[in-house]
C-alpha cells in the first residue's frame, strides 16, 4: 500500500514566536530555517513581512540562500475591506518578499465577518477570492488559511464552504482548515471534513491549536480523513496553549 505524501508547513518561524517569552532575531530564524530545511520539511513560513523589521531581513536573506527541501513562504492576510489588492500594503509586502509561495488567511465565521470586518458576506468572499487570484497574477503559489474554519462552520457551514470556494475560484492551490482557537473535538473535525469533502474535492491541509490538548488527535484526524497538509511548529510553541507539534506528528 502506498502511503499519500504530507507535507510538512513550519510555522515556528511566525506563528510560534506569538509563545510568550518565545523570540527570535533574524539571525535566529536564518539558523532554524537552515535545521528545518535540512530536516526536509516541505515549507517554511518565515513571518509576516512588513510586520517588523526581523521578517524584513529574514526575506531579504532568505532569497539570497539556497534551500534544498522547503519553500519560504510569506504569511499576510487578504486586502482590506473597501479596496482592492492592487493597492494594498500588506498585499504589496507579501509580493516585495520575493518567496515563491505566499500564504494569506481570510475571515470563515460570518460573526466576524459582519462585527469585525464591519462588511457583508458576499463583500468577504469578494476580497479573498480577489487577493489570491492577483498574488497568482503576479507569479506566487498561493496557501489560502481558512481562519476560524471549524467554529465559522457550526455558526453557517454553507457559508464557510463558500469562503473556500472562492480561494479556489481566485487559484490557491491548498485550503487549509484552521482550530484557530484550539476548541474543535476529533469528532467535530472529522464530522465536518467529511460533510466539506462531499461538496469540495480540492485539496486541504490542517491547522490546529492546542487549547483543548487535541491539536494531535485533530491533524491525525484530518490526514486520515484526505488532509494533504499540516500546519504547526517544531515542540508545539505559539500562541497560548500553542500549535500542533510537528515532531509527533512527524513521529
Amino acid at each position: 500500500m502506498t502511503l499519500p505524501f504530507i507535507q510538512i508547513y513550519d510555522t515556528t518561524l511566525r506563528d510560534g514566536t506569538q509563545s510568550e517569552g518565545f523570540n527570535l532575531s533574524a539571525n535566529d530564524k536564518v539558523r532554524v530555517a537552515q535545521k528545518l530545511d535540512d530536516f526536509g520539511v516541505s515549507f517554511i513560513e518565515g513571518g509576516w513581512p512588513g510586520s517588523n523589521p526581523k521578517d524584513v531581513e529574514f526575506f531579504e536573506r532568505a532569497r539570497d540562500m539556497k534551500w534544498k527541501n522547503a519553500l519560504i513562504t510569506a504569511f499576510g492576510s487578504t486586502c482590506r475591506v473597501k479596496g482592492g489588492p492592487e493597492d494594498d500594503a500588506n498585499i504589496k509586502a507579501l509580493l516585495d518578499s520575493k518567496t515563491p509561495v505566499c500564504t494569506i488567511f481570510g475571515k470563515t465565521w460570518n460573526l466576524h465577518v459582519t462585527d469585525v470586518l464591519l462588511t457583508t458576506l458576499d463583500d468577504n468572499l469578494r476580497i479573498i477570492e480577489q487577493s489570491v487570484a492577483y498574488l497568482k497574477a503576479n507569479g506566487k503559489r498561493v496557501i489560502y488559511d481558512a481562519e476560524h474554519f471549524f467554529d465559522g462552520y457550526k455558526a453557517d457551514g454553507s457559508y464557510a464552504l463558500e469562503t473556500l470556494k472562492a480561494a479556489i475560484r481566485g487559484g490557491a492551490e491548498m485550503v487549509v482548515l484552521c482550530d484557530t482557537n484550539g476548541g474543535s473535538m476529533p469528532w467535530d473535525v472529522e464530522r465536518i471534513i467529511r460533510e466539506m469533502k462531499s461538496q469540495i474535492t480540492h485539496p486541504f491541509g490542517i491547522h490546529p491549536h492546542n487549547d483543548s490538548e487535541t491539536a494531535l488527535i485533530n491533524a491525525l484526524t484530518a490526514v486520515r480523513e484526505g488532509a494533504v497538509q499540516v500546519q504547526g511548529t517544531i515542540n508545539g510553541v505559539g500562541e497560548r496553549c500553542g500549535n500542533v507539534n510537528l515532531c509527533s506528528v512527524m513521529a
